[in-house]
């Protein structure tokens, strides 16, 4: 019995308190008792002063003297006494019964509330353990063959499917056309067709070499991960070390290294991880839906004290406006801020986000062509910033456009 030890010193614990209370109670018992036999003899001494008087052999002075004397001591006889007809009337054996009783309240709610027959668990133990997971966690090919096999997204145009026709025959033809092997592994990834975007991704970085970028990598952990069903193997791992060595900010890295150390129970590490990456944003970054939903249940696990912030949005007048608002002048509300959005976009530019909000909007009021058009000259706009055009690439997938 591995917990032993522990059985003893309970059992040990248990014999020393109900000896401490069997005592005490024997003693109260014992005293109260005392004090009875006491009581009986003041009155007897009383009796006595009485027939002393009737035989004429007591002065009344000294009779006075006595009595006084004699009812002082049964005054503080009984003062000293608690209830003692109360006591005197217990059965003998109920202290023991109540510390019984006592003893099986104790292993009953251990039993409930505890883990009988596991040995303790300390931080040390607990982080270790989780390490030695980590480093036996299955392999890529392992988790990709146990994960459910994704479906192809239907309703796809021909004229698209032509074209990804001539993009393998291209890329097939020119094996080191940098831009067409990162068009190949986006559109690839976005069809479901993992093994062949992991390849033009893993082609991409060869061809690039030390030029790779930290966004390079992490695309090839996240094609990696999404094939094993959302499960980071090692080898997902060592793209997201590669990544966050090049570029320690690089937030899909940092995003899927949290769900690592998550998946392995090192939640320590996730929660260090993910709560300045949702401190940092942006509000509508699709990293960041999953850390709110996740990161509460993360801390708890790490033993940190967290409360999720609250989230930004529409406060709770625009929510009630819109909520009186007819059908028709709510459509025309939404249909009004995006043409505000678009139209801002188009003279002054924006952030990524405001790119990102406009085209999940679009898709949302079903209009996903002009969603396609917008998202297209988004990527034009941030051709040249590798971690702007993830983003935009992971709105893209999520909503159903073509990388």
């Amino acid at each position: 019995m591995q917990d032993w030890g522990f059985w003893a010193a309970s059992v040990g614990l248990f014999l020393a308190v109900a000896a401490i209370l069997l005592v005490a109670l024997r003693r109260d018992r014992g005293l109260a008792e005392a004090t009875a036999v006491d009581i009986k003899v003041y009155k007897d001494q009383l009796a006595e002063v009485e027939r002393d008087i009737a035989r004429g052999t007591l002065a009344p002075d000294e009779a006075q003297r006595l009595r006084s004397e004699v009812g002082r001591r049964i005054l503080d006889a009984d003062r000293a006494s608690d209830t003692p007809q109360a006591v005197s009337a217990t059965p003998a054996l109920l202290p023991a019964a109540l510390v019984l009783a006592i003893l099986a309240g104790g292993i009953g709610t251990y039993v409930y509330l505890g883990a009988p027959g596991y040995p303790d668990l300390p931080l040390k133990a607990r982080i270790a353990a989780a390490d030695a997971r980590m480093q036996s966690r299955p392999a890529q090919a392992e988790a990709v063959a146990a994960a459910p096999k994704p479906q192809a997204p239907t309703g796809l145009a021909p004229d698209f499917l032509d074209l990804m026709e001539k993009l393998r025959t291209a890329v097939t033809d020119r094996p080191n056309d940098q831009r067409g092997l990162e068009l190949l592994a986006r559109n690839e990834a976005a069809l479901g067709n993992y093994a062949a975007a992991e390849s033009a991704q893993r082609r991409l970085i060869a061809v690039r070499g030390d030029a790779a970028t930290a966004n390079d990598h992490a695309s090839l952990a996240e094609i990696m991960i999404a094939a094993a069903g959302g499960y980071v193997s090692p080898e997902a791992e060592v793209e997201l070390v590669a990544a966050l060595s090049r570029d320690p900010q690089e937030p899909v890295a940092r995003y899927y290294s949290g769900l690592m150390f998550a998946q392995s129970g090192r939640y320590d590490r996730a929660f260090t991880l993910w709560q300045p990456l949702l401190q940092e944003g942006p509000a509508d970054a699709p990293w960041i839906a999953r850390i709110r939903a996740e990161i509460e249940d993360v801390a708890y696990l790490a033993g940190v004290n967290y409360t999720l912030p609250e989230a930004s949005g529409p406060n709770a007048g625009d929510v009630a406006a819109a909520a009186e608002m007819a059908p028709e002048e709510r459509q025309a509300m939404i249909e009004g801020m995006v043409a505000q959005l678009s139209d801002r976009l188009a003279t002054d530019g924006g952030s990524v986000e405001d790119w990102n909000r406009l085209i999940r909007s679009l898709v949302v009021l079903e209009r996903r062509d002009e969603a396609q058009k917008i998202y297209d000259e988004a990527k034009v706009r941030f051709v040249s910033r590798d971690a702007e055009l993830s983003f935009l690439r992971l709105a893209a997938v999520e909503t159903g456009l073509v990388p």
